[in-house]
């Protein structure tokens, strides 16, 4: 299921009936600000989750050190 051509201009028509002319830009700007924030957002938890992935990887590869049973 895909838009056409026909159904995209249509979209475009009622939303600039319904927001005015002048009021478009400053929707496509807080627009653009709020995908600026979600894919700022995205990487710093992707570099977090690489950041303990390796932390955790890192400590697979270390010899277990020794450590006294409870008694």
């Amino acid at each position: 299921m895909s838009l056409g051509v026909t159904e995209i201009i249509l979209i475009l028509v009622v939303i600039l009936l319904l927001f005015g002319g002048k009021r478009i830009p400053e929707i496509a700007r807080a627009l653009g600000r709020a995908s600026y924030e979600y894919k700022k957002a995205k990487n710093i938890l992707k570099e977090e989750a690489n950041g303990l992935k390796e932390a955790i990887e890192n400590e697979a590869e270390k010899p277990e050190e020794y450590k006294p049973k409870d008694v």
